[in-house]
């Protein structure tokens, strides 16, 4: 038996702002239990649903030096879908309505929570051949492995792995202050290891100390190595370019399948997707307010609203493609000047432009099941998961070719009639009109090849069967069998 741990401040179903947390809930319990012990660390966070926190059961209890303290580590765990999950305990560190809060106060609290998880292990008897660390907030997981935690039997050999989700957020902080909280000496405050320029860098230690390093797409993972995707980090994503993979994201095959999702009007295959869809897309138009019309083209926007999500194009060409006639159902928070765009252009085209301003997962899978094409014209994006719940829902992707959007959107070729989206390349507003445009053309026009694009989006497999497989090779080569 293999024994794996994964590290990381977020996972489903009990805290979660994004991504991340999707693939640390969903990809533990798909390795084949036979041969691989998967289990997940996290904070136990104040804010975490009640219905969770009355189910964990105590497992044991210590006290840790930390910033010239003594501070409680308690350690609860419980059973989730066949996966023990383990959740740290410190209210000091882990109480507040949010699990990030301000930047300074996060970067202590998690290189806490990265020292108490490695103190914790002994004494929850789990040994784990791999630590699978995600993002900045597990980054001193392999540090502190390298350093003060090497001298004991218990820890000698473990291996470990840094997983990128988004190379944007990297835990920055002044060197001294990270000195300070780590205990770490200045030997690993060098350029070559946790230093960038002034200040010390959580993320990149685990780049330079773990074993092995994943991103979420095989673009993703060639776009880092350059400097306009790198971050600042280009030079090192070069120097480990050997240890480095891309494994695409999966999405839960359960939570999002169009014939059983409770949250839609009607449910559906891809056998009957082109009879029945078209149901859902008049139940959303009536439930927000847009002309009931099967023959609009209504395109779908669920995302936060940022620059990174390339809204400034969209904002660019919002105008025309409304004189257009498309229909747009929008669903996110974000920038203000993003927030207050959608919902303006919502007053301007009353009918046309539904702005919905927060946050639903239920009215996200009815958009998902109910537009004819989700736009998604990406800045950077190191893998998304929105295109994948799209193609899932029969739902026809139209995105930039970056990163894992490159990756999971085959572009239509009209000539040979393959295809699952669209896509276009250059990070430019017009090239995305056009491509919209062009897709518009599709459906309007040539409604027999738009259904068969359709079809061959819903047929492809992105679950995380397939995305456990690779990551199960890695597990084995760092192991040695």
């Amino acid at each position: 038996m293999k024994n794996l741990l994964f590290v990381s401040s977020e996972c489903v179903p009990f805290i979660k702002t994004g991504g991340l947390a999707d693939v640390v809930g969903s990809l533990p319990k798909c390795f084949d239990k036979r041969y691989y012990d998967c289990r997940v660390f996290i904070p136990k966070y104040m804010c975490m649903d009640s219905k969770w926190k009355d189910q964990l059961e105590y497992v044991t209890h210590f006290y840790m030096d930390y910033d010239g303290q003594s501070r409680y580590v308690g350690v609860l765990k419980m059973e989730y879908e066949g996966v023990i999950f383990y959740f740290l305990d410190n209210e000091y560190y882990f109480c507040g309505d949010k699990p990030y809060l301000e930047h300074h106060w996060d970067i202590e609290r998690f290189i806490f929570f990265d020292r108490a998880v490695l103190s914790a292990l002994p004494l929850i008897d789990f040994r784990p051949d791999v630590i699978h660390c995600h993002d900045w907030q597990a980054g001193l997981v392999p540090v502190f492995l390298h350093d003060s935690f090497q001298g004991g039997e218990f820890y000698r050999g473990i291996k470990t792995v840094m997983t990128i989700h988004n190379l944007k957020f990297q835990g920055n902080d002044n060197v001294d202050r990270i000195k300070w909280l780590s205990g770490l000496s200045d030997y690993y405050f060098s350029i070559d290891k946790l230093r960038t320029g002034i200040d010390g860098n959580m993320l990149k230690g685990g780049l330079v100390y773990a074993d092995a390093i994943t991103t979420v797409s095989n673009t993703y993972a060639e776009e880092i190595k350059t400097a306009f995707y790198g971050e600042g980090l280009d030079g090192l994503m070069r120097a480990r370019k050997n240890d480095l993979r891309g494994i695409v994201n999966g999405i839960d095959y359960d939570d999002y399948d169009p014939s059983k999702d409770k949250l839609i009007n009607v449910k559906y295959s891809v056998k009957n997707v082109v009879e029945k869809k078209v149901h859902n897309k008049r139940a959303l138009q009536e439930e927000l307010g847009l002309e009931i019309n099967n023959d609009r083209f209504m395109l779908g926007i669920v995302s936060r609203l940022t620059d990174q999500k390339g809204f400034d194009l969209i904002a660019y060409m919002m105008e025309k493609m409304c004189q257009q006639g498309i229909q747009f159902a929008v669903l996110g928070t974000g920038d203000g000047k993003y927030e207050d765009m959608f919902r303006w252009f919502a007053g301007r085209f009353p009918g046309q432009v539904s702005a919905n301003i927060y946050y639903s997962n239920a009215l996200s899978h009815r958009i998902y099941a109910s537009v004819d094409a989700f736009l998604m014209p990406s800045l950077f994006e190191p893998c998304g998961l929105s295109q994948l719940m799209s193609l899932r829902y029969g739902t026809v992707p139209i995105v930039r070719e970056t990163g894992g959007l490159r990756d999971t959107v085959e572009p239509y070729n009209q000539f040979e009639h393959t295809g699952t989206g669209f896509s276009f390349a250059n990070y430019n507003a017009h090239e995305m009109y056009n491509t919209v445009m062009f897709a518009k053309y599709i459906f309007d026009d040539r409604r027999d090849e738009w259904n068969e694009i359709v079809k061959a989006g819903m047929s492809k497999d992105f679950s995380w069967q397939a995305s456990a497989v690779k990551y199960q090779e890695m597990y084995d080569w760092l192991i040695g069998y």
